[in-house]
């Protein structure tokens, strides 16, 4: 699975959040400026290419759903972060937040919490 571009997570986010729609719905939730109704559906039809959208049609309409979860897309997103900026360790990417201060210490034992608990 390759990584979307910044446009394509967009429209896959907000497919994400909506569960399906067709290209006027999509627009609706999109940031302005708006690109053009057909630079949306291209760009949809685009990622249907890509295996991360599938639709249903309607006569020549067509209503879009995602072909792959978020949580999918994030196992594969992550894990590519975690193999290009952590030398494959997921504890220096782990390290790394806590450096940063972007983690709190009780939001690490949560983490171990939570490794423990799934590995039972």
């Amino acid at each position: 699975m390759e990584k979307l571009t910044n446009k394509e997570e967009l429209a896959m986010r907000i497919l994400w959040k909506r569960k399906r729609g067709f290209v006027k719905d999509l627009m609706e939730d999109l940031p302005e400026p708006k690109p053009h109704y057909n630079t949306l559906s291209s760009l949809i039809r685009l990622l249907e290419d890509k295996g991360f959208v599938s639709h249903k049609a309607y006569g020549n309409t067509h209503e879009y759903y995602p072909a792959i979860s978020k949580e999918e897309y994030q196992r594969v997103y992550m894990s590519d972060i975690v193999e290009t900026y952590f030398e494959k360790s997921y504890k220096n990417a782990v390290s790394f937040f806590a450096k940063e201060q972007n983690i709190s210490i009780q939001e690490l034992k949560e983490i171990i919490e939570m490794i423990e608990t799934g590995k039972k």
